[in-house]
């Protein structure tokens, strides 16, 4: 199942393959003391940019593909 990602170089949509894809999770103390977690998906592109989507944790626990 393939990701799409917004390239912001070229200014245009693409599809990532699971292959190149991984899942990452971005965790933040705020002032208040309370942690919040971002759930992301990264992927490669075929010129070896990384792209970066916030996700839901829903959709960040649906893929299985591997951690960063």
């Amino acid at each position: 199942m393939a990701v799409s990602f917004y390239d912001v170089k070229n200014k245009a949509s693409v599809e990532v393959a699971d292959d190149k894809l991984r899942k990452t999770k971005y965790e933040r103390t705020t002032k208040s003391g309370s942690v919040q977690v971002r759930y992301a998906l990264r992927g490669t592109l075929a010129d070896g940019r990384k792209v970066t989507k916030f996700v839901s944790k829903e959709t960040w626990d649906q893929h299985s593909v591997p951690m960063e």
